[in-house]
């Protein structure tokens, strides 16, 4: 297990977590999977508000429903194999996919903690005026059996409403729901072509929170979906073990450089 640590697998997330990390070894799981979106785009390129929007069109965010909900169901159950027995798991989703990821975490033995609402104060303007504005994403918070992980300390001071003398306030104005702005400036990792090198960078402070919240300095938090490796850098930074699992190679190589960056 030690020679995992620190590493980017580059293959399946599920075959990696079946073959290469140990059974009841890992502390903390947060995983960012396809959401299953892509497949049409969207182009206002003559919008004279919000600029042009492109919809997410990536391969990895294509299946069928039915491939889907096979694909989610062996990585979520192959998560659990390597979690400890008072482990986290954190799946982010939206309101396409969230009825899934409850369901089959719950068919697989999870326990839902909380269902984190994270509120993206720059969401994209609502162009098509068609929907209501999407401007949330959910985090659910599964556990692994009894006993878990959660410095209630951390996070009431991870919170950053405060009372009138400054102290730090009681959770439930914050816990469900988080305001956190989508990744831009300095913070989003950027290709040579000037475009974001990932198209679903989750922002550092989500990660911060979720770090602080279910582990423990020294204990092993993995990714199956590494993308850009906001999770490494983080979990470094935090002083806790990692390790990351990428299919897209490019990802790889934007993480890499990512991951050293922050380690030195």
């Amino acid at each position: 297990m030690p020679n995992c640590l620190g590493k980017i697998f580059h293959g399946n997330c599920i075959e990696v977590l079946e073959n290469d990390i140990a059974k009841n070894s890992v502390n903390l799981i947060f995983a960012d999977p396809p959401y299953n979106l892509s497949g049409n785009t969207l182009n206002l390129a003559n919008n004279t508000t919000g600029g042009a929007y492109y919809k997410i069109n990536e391969n990895w965010d294509i299946f069928n429903y039915e491939d889907y909900i096979d694909f989610t169901e062996n990585w979520v159950k192959s998560c659990k194999r390597v979690l400890v027995e008072n482990g986290s798991l954190y799946i982010s989703c939206n309101q396409h996919n969230i009825g899934e990821i409850l369901t089959i975490g719950k068919k697989n033995g999870f326990k839902l903690n909380n269902i984190i609402t994270w509120y993206k104060i720059n969401a994209m303007p609502n162009i098509t005026k068609r929907t209501f504005t999407h401007s949330t994403e959910f985090v659910c918070w599964f556990v692994k059996g009894k006993n878990w992980i959660f410095n209630y300390n951390d996070v009431k001071e991870f919170n950053p409403h405060k009372t009138k003398d400054g102290s730090n306030k009681q959770m439930r104005d914050f816990l469900d729901f988080i305001e956190i702005p989508i990744v831009q400036g300095k913070e989003r990792i950027k290709g040579k072509d000037g475009k974001a090198a990932h198209p679903t960078q989750k922002p550092e402070k989500l990660l911060e929170l979720i770090i602080k919240a279910s582990s423990n300095e020294n204990d092993i938090v993995l990714d199956p979906f590494f993308g850009s490796g906001t999770t490494g850098a983080v979990a470094e930074k935090l002083k806790r073990k990692w390790i990351g699992i990428e299919k897209n190679e490019k990802y790889i190589g934007v993480a890499e450089k990512r991951v050293r960056w922050k380690i030195a």
